[in-house]
């Protein structure tokens, strides 16, 4: 693995009141192993996955592509600070990554137009194909199919957010191709119960204290979606 460990340090924490210093899954988790290509960050809405996510990206030196910054009703100063207060620690020497949210790729992609305008070969890193003119899923499968293909550490917030039940399963066998390369790193805040089915993947619940390996059909979104099938079966299923 190219990240070995994370290391929480809430002595330091600025506050206990602000988010997200006032979760306490950060201030009773003393570490973080990775020990596996992919590793799952599960948990209801909140939780503070996504913000771990982005506390890693900002620890490991990876850009996170931000849009346009919006005025705000209000700003919380300490939002976006908890990456100052983890450490990251290399199996060996540090590599390049990519971080991914859903939200923010529009605007990436806006900017490899403006790029391939004065240089058109920019698009072959991305297949050849403007992102803009393909669909949502369409251009994040395309995304990930060739930016994969680097070595790297790949950060991902939610990636099945455009994406279909099927064009799921495509990113699982994307997953499952280059986690073993041996050259990618995959660490993933999802609700996928599809995703979070890759055997070998490593699973964080952040609705338990502290955070701690979880197993597949242990995880809320396993034990839901098979409730509600068992419950659809019970009840007739379809009427047709």
């Amino acid at each position: 693995m190219h990240l070995e460990s994370l290391v929480f340090h809430p002595d330091r924490f600025p506050s206990q009141e602000a988010y997200p210093f006032n979760l306490e899954i950060f201030r009773s988790t003393k570490a973080l192993e990775f020990p596996a290509p992919v590793t799952f960050f599960v948990g209801e809405n909140g939780s503070g996955k996504s913000t771990l996510l982005r506390a890693i990206a900002r620890r490991c030196g990876i850009h996170i592509w931000e849009g346009l910054e919006r005025a705000r009703l209000s700003n919380n100063p300490f939002e976006e600070e908890l990456y100052k207060y983890i450490e990251v620690r290399w199996s060996r020497a540090p590599v390049p990554g990519s971080f991914f949210a859903a939200e923010l790729f529009r605007s990436f992609s806006q900017s490899v137009d403006e790029w391939a305008i004065n240089d058109p070969e920019v698009l072959h890193t991305y297949g050849g194909k403007s992102l803009l003119v393909q669909s949502h899923g369409q251009s994040h499968l395309a995304f990930f199919t060739h930016r994969f293909r680097l070595e790297g550490l790949y950060l991902l917030d939610e990636p099945e957010n455009a994406l279909s039940p099927k064009s799921q399963l495509l990113f699982l066998d994307l997953l499952r191709k280059f986690s073993k390369t041996g050259i990618s790193q995959f660490i993933l805040a999802t609700h996928s119960p599809l995703l979070l089915s890759l055997q070998g993947a490593r699973i964080y619940c952040f609705d338990r204290l502290p955070l701690k390996p979880i197993d597949y059909e242990h995880t809320e979104h396993f034990r839901v979606y098979r409730k509600f099938f068992e419950q659809y079966r019970a009840a007739g299923g379809s009427s047709r």
